[in-house]
């Protein structure tokens, strides 16, 4: 059957594919959630552990072992357009059927659920998940006025969340104002410079770069009435299934910091 994937490509793809292979990590996550065949995952599919103990792994996001997944024959590649690189992409898509998203809000994440859904004859199971998501961020209160905050990714050098990236639309969901909207993607950007923005909530995420609680005096020195706080990445750039948990976790976060 045809599949049309979030680039506007059109794709044929044996339905329901058996031996799938996912090079998204959030997505991995959706494909096991949807109960899907999968047959190789990257390294830093850390979710679910059963299978990122027991699948065959195909190398990191953006290097991928090409050989081995083409030793895995795949009827179907999962892919991302930001976290995968193109050439790599391209190859596979020379020879494999590969389904890439391109995800920038959370309507992109709930037609990317539904769509793969559709694909691997889960479309049930997907349709429900992506209600739930939807109905559960209906509910979450946000705050007002929005809060000036910075979302910091990596160190040396700090780089931040900038204003067309899924973070940034996550952090506005819940009324924080991304203090750097206008800069794109992920830039690098002085402390002085974030001290001068005007921020009153730092957040310090779990991943790419694993922050801890030593790194919060280095911004506190800069931003002394600044609220800075370590947070779940995962729950903040991670658009697949696990998006059913964001809701709870960032109602507990805005209540941890005092921000109402």
């Amino acid at each position: 059957m045809l599949y049309t994937d979030q680039l506007g490509r059109e794709i044929e793809i044996t339905s329901p594919p058996q031996r799938i292979i996912s090079v998204v990590p959030s997505q991995t996550e959706l494909l096991y959630d949807l109960g899907a065949h999968v047959v190789g995952i990257t390294k830093f599919c850390v979710h679910p552990e059963e299978w990122f103990r027991t699948i065959t792994r195909i190398g990191g996001t953006k290097q991928l072992h090409l050989d081995k997944i083409a030793a895995l024959q795949p009827d179907l590649i999962i892919a991302n357009k930001e976290e995968n690189t193109k050439e790599q992409i391209e190859t596979l898509a020379s020879q494999f059927p590969v389904w890439i998203s391109d995800i920038h809000d959370l309507e992109g994440a709930c037609d990317m659920i539904t769509s793969i859904g559709h694909i691997v004859g889960k479309h049930h199971v997907a349709n429900k998940i992506a209600a739930t998501i939807k109905e559960r961020f209906d509910l979450l209160p946000t705050l007002q006025p929005a809060v000036p905050t910075a979302y910091f990714i990596w160190r040396n050098p700090w780089m931040i969340a900038g204003g067309d990236t899924f973070i940034h639309e996550m952090l506005r969901t819940i009324g924080l104002r991304n203090v750097f909207e206008d800069l794109p993607r992920y830039p690098s950007i002085t402390l002085p410079q974030l001290a001068a923005s005007g921020c009153r909530l730092v957040l310090l995420s779990s991943e790419p770069y694993p922050f801890k609680e030593q790194h919060i005096a280095e911004i506190q020195a800069y931003l002394p009435d600044a609220v800075i706080q370590l947070v779940d990445g995962e729950m903040f750039s991670w658009y697949g299934s696990r998006l059913l948990h964001a809701p709870a976790y960032f109602s507990k976060l805005l209540e941890a910091g005092n921000l109402q």
